[in-house]
């Protein structure tokens, strides 16, 4: 080989490690946006909840069914980039979720809002799943992926941390609809640089796109997860017994026809191998036993402790501190020690630091807050960033959509499970606190429905009665939130000791991929 092609050769390598990492900066900004969208809806939420006058139950409706949408269909969503382009589904996604946040951001009742976030879920869905499979084909040596794939995680807890902070600039000056708004812009820079930038990427060899499969995901997702969350919230009924049978049903019938087909929307085979059915379990429930806490944690900031938006934003900032750091540095770690004692570890660490949070009352000093978020952030952090990569190096690059999808399906599964589970704890508790004798039938039912009801509704009071009726509101809110803490605790305790078993023997690979 002559100088002059050796030396084309290291060029041409050059630039592609150069536009490799430019095209992962752009691909981050998805994730970065997905994860504001949900944090800043928790800090906006006491300002929704005055504007619209949502019922508890639409309240939760609001918070979760982005959730509940986006795990319906990133299975689905998935393994539609593996067929038709994962750059292509990518950018029309980002232009989707850019059009429907101004319908979130001008909505006019609780219905709208519900229907604007499950129409965010559905292109959200598009995001998510797309952006994890591009960096499986993007980064061919394993150290470089996880460096990517830590840096992809960083971001979205950078997002957690950059949302309420956002958020809490924008609520202190504008209406609560500012925050959907910010995510314009980034959706721009998205679509026009990686137009340029990011390279495309599909399954070869595909197989056509099984709507009867989309159709049993979506319906048997929906109808698993809505039964919980009226379970959780009412007790046992024919409509939770109904929506669990059809969900159920529906996921059974899925899973048996991806076992027949011959090129299934999900490859059930990938669960047969432990360290990827291990990991996927340490992602849902690593996020089940945190999103319910972390949805009532912005409330908790603003309205029992009296904080500022901005300031509220800024108290959750050490989360996302040691998410970040965590992330970055956890494919060196796991690759120095082991990949289950870093997950097992890390599941360890938020569970106590969430059996802290179960001595929590309404005048907890921050230092302990603060400390007991750090934990969190870095446990996560370590957890949730090596197994999306012992996920993602389980499978042949042609199926990372669907790979990425079920990673992305556990996350966004548990999240609207956590809200669903955790916050009808928080809810179930706080709904049953006494009413201060003197404040009338009415304005007792409007405070029973939320803690940002019980505050609107107080102004109707003489003061005396007011502060009484929001003291009590409090009390129970901090009440339901020491529970929730524990049922997390024990999840991710629980979670900690299954992880350990499930990813014995489990590595992350070494070698470069040709």
């Amino acid at each position: 080989m002559t100088t002059r092609t050796l030396r084309t050769t290291a060029h041409t390598e050059g630039a592609h490690r150069s536009g490799r990492w430019l095209a992962l900066s752009v691909l981050v900004l998805a994730v970065l946006l997905v994860a504001v969208d949900a944090t800043v809806l928790g800090l906006a939420t006491p300002f929704l909840s005055e504007d619209l006058e949502p019922t508890g139950t639409q309240l939760l409706w609001i918070g979760d069914v982005y959730s509940f949408v986006i795990a319906g269909l990133l299975v689905s969503m998935g393994s539609l980039g593996d067929r038709i382009g994962r750059k292509k589904l990518l950018l029309i996604g980002a232009t989707a979720f850019g059009a429907v946040s101004v319908l979130n951001a001008y909505a006019t009742s609780p219905e709208t809002m519900i229907v604007a976030r499950a129409l965010l879920g559905v292109a959200g869905a598009t995001l998510m799943p797309s952006t994890l499979a591009l960096i499986r084909n993007l980064f061919h040596d394993p150290r470089e992926r996880s460096l990517a794939i830590g840096i992809w995680g960083a971001m979205a807890s950078a997002g957690a941390a950059v949302g309420p902070v956002v958020g809490g600039f924008l609520l202190e000056h504008f209406w609560w609809g500012s925050v959907f708004l910010i995510n314009l812009p980034v959706m721009a820079v998205l679509v026009l640089v990686g137009i340029k930038l990011i390279p495309e990427s599909k399954n070869p060899d595909p197989g056509p796109w099984d709507l009867p499969s989309v159709a049993l995901s979506l319906v048997g997702m929906i109808g698993v997860v809505y039964a919980i969350k009226e379970l959780a919230s009412h007790g046992p009924s024919l409509d939770a017994g109904l929506a669990a049978l059809a969900g159920a049903g529906a996921l059974t019938w899925f899973v048996r026809r991806q076992l027949t087909l011959p090129a299934p929307l999900l490859d059930m085979r990938l669960f047969r191998h432990r360290g990827f059915s291990g990991a996927v379990l340490a992602d849902l429930l690593t996020i089940l036993g945190l999103s319910g806490l972390v949805f009532f944690l912005s409330q908790f900031f603003q309205l029992v402790q009296g904080r500022q938006p901005l300031e509220a934003g800024l108290a959750e900032l050490p989360a996302a501190v040691g998410a970040v750091t965590a992330g970055l540095v956890a494919g060196v770690v796991a690759r120095r020690f082991s990949v289950r004692s870093v997950v097992a570890g890390g599941l360890a660490a938020v569970g106590l630091a969430l059996a802290v949070l179960t001595g929590l009352d309404q005048h907890t000093g921050y230092p302990l807050l603060g400390s007991a978020l750090l934990v969190v952030g870095v446990g996560a952090g370590f957890s949730f960033t090596v197994t999306a990569d012992v996920i993602l190096s389980s499978v042949p690059k042609e199926q990372a959509g669907s790979a990425s999808a079920v990673s992305e399906t556990a996350y966004e599964l548990g999240a609207a499970l956590g809200i669903a589970v955790l916050g009808s704890i928080v809810t179930g508790v706080y709904r049953g606190f006494p009413v201060p004798a003197g404040v009338p039938s009415d304005v007792a039912s409007a405070a029973h429905e939320s803690l940002g009801g019980a505050v609107e509704a107080s102004g109707a009071l003489a003061p005396q009665t007011a502060t009484a009726l929001v003291s009590a509101g409090q009390e129970a809110f901090v009440d339901g939130l020491r529970i929730a803490a524990g049922v997390g605790a024990a999840v991710l305790l629980a979670t900690a000791v299954a992880a350990w078993f499930l990813l014995r023997g489990q590595k992350l690979e070494d070698g470069v991929e040709h």
